[in-house]
């Protein structure tokens, strides 16, 4: 009976204490490293999406790329306001529009000249790269419209320029212009000085800048689509739309982070199918263990096998009893090895930073716990056989 082979089984384990937790160790450690494997590569996947997305969500930029020699470039083929306002009014998806263009300054910090750059922003840059304003506002429609002499300051910036306090309502002097500080701000997420903001930049209207340069001119687009579904979609329509608003030589570089997105991806789904290959191979090895400690217990307990035919124990009931004690063994250690890995999680969270989650896949402890019982029966299997196959009166003769 099942009741019985039961009992019997985990008797036998209960004598042999230090075999069965010497062969459930390497269950535990495949079992934990599946759940650990998973939860480790969501984690990291699940940061690195954040991050690329705090650069601002659903992105669409453009840059006019200069032609070749042959071709010549035009004033003409520069992107305008009026480009804005077209992608604005014209491309249903977008919900915001931005632009900007830099130019290299200097400012005097301790008598010493430090070089820094000088963006002119339009409204809605703020919404769109998701700035965070440390202290003071954004530019308001007045500062935008009516050249006012105001400015943003970065973090490291504002710190250097103003190290006594709080640089809001102070004069910056940038070159030969005086600007009033509105305002000190940090990039929520860092691009290292691959985009228009440096760690040490000032923030301007781009009128502002326009007036005191000339130059009418935007370098970076940028377009906010509606969802994340609509980017491929808005960053074909922007192409198309700079291409007919400018001579047919010109060229534009529109690109999105959905390509960067999907790298990350990639990258963190074979991350995680490399150490899932490990955490399986461990649990091989622990079923390989547990294989070679049964056919020891078959050997040694040959007789006590004898005993049991002669008295009326069936083939199948042998079979059943071992099957058994080897799936105890490969479930005990798996329930173990999945109740470690969701601790460590758990004990961990409130080591870590604020916007770091670790989220627990429930699927991984259930394949986790799958794939220990299904090596405890696949490894368990051949020393249950040979138990059951063995003759009464050749096992009531061993010694």
């Amino acid at each position: 009976m099942v009741s019985e082979s039961w009992w019997v089984a985990l008797e036998a384990l209960r004598l042999n204490k230090v075999r069965a937790l010497l062969a459930m160790l390497g269950v535990i450690i495949g079992t934990a490293c599946i759940v650990l494997v998973v939860t480790v590569a969501l984690t990291g996947k699940r940061y690195i999406i954040g991050q690329i997305e705090a650069v601002g969500a659903n992105l669409v930029y453009a840059e006019h790329v200069s032609a070749n020699a042959d071709q010549g470039t035009a004033l003409t083929d520069e992107m305008t306001l009026g480009d804005l306002q077209a992608v604005r009014n014209d491309i249903p998806q977008v919900i915001h529009v931005a632009g900007t263009r830099e130019i290299p300054m200097t400012v005097v910090v301790n008598g010493a000249e430090r070089p820094i750059t000088l963006v002119g922003v339009t409204e809605g840059f703020e919404t769109i790269r998701n700035l965070e304003i440390l202290s003071g506002r954004f530019f308001d429609a007045d500062d935008m419209t009516s050249h006012s002499k105001v400015c943003l300051l970065t973090q490291a910036l504002a710190k250097l320029m103003f190290p006594a306090g709080d640089a809001v309502g102070h004069t910056a002097r940038v070159g030969e212009l005086s600007f009033t500080v509105i305002g000190v701000f940090r990039e929520r997420v860092s691009t290292f000085g691959q985009s228009e903001i440096q760690e040490e930049s000032v923030l301007i209207p781009f009128s502002l800048l326009s007036y005191y340069t000339g130059v009418n001119f935007v370098k970076t687009l940028y377009a906010q689509a509606s969802s994340a579904a609509a980017v491929p979609l808005v960053t074909r329509d922007v192409q198309r739309l700079l291409q007919s608003r400018h001579r047919v030589g010109a060229r534009y570089r529109v690109q999105n982070l959905t390509s960067i997105l999907a790298a990350a991806q990639r990258i963190g789904t074979a991350l995680t199918l490399t150490l899932l290959l490990v955490a399986v191979i461990a649990l091989v090895i622990s079923g390989i263990g547990i294989m070679n400690i049964m056919l020891v217990t078959v050997s040694e307990r040959t007789r006590e096998i004898g005993i049991r035919m002669a008295v009326g124990a069936q083939r199948m009931e042998i079979l059943e009893q071992f099957l058994l004690e080897a799936t105890f063994i490969s479930g005990s250690g798996a329930i173990i090895g999945i109740l470690l890995a969701v601790s460590v999680p758990l004990l961990i969270r409130p080591l870590l930073p604020g916007q770091l989650s670790v989220p627990i896949s429930w699927l991984s402890v259930v394949v986790a716990l799958t794939a220990s019982a299904a090596t405890g029966i696949l490894f368990g299997y051949l020393p249950a056989r040979r138990a059951s196959s063995l003759q009464p009166v050749e096992s009531l003769r061993h010694e």
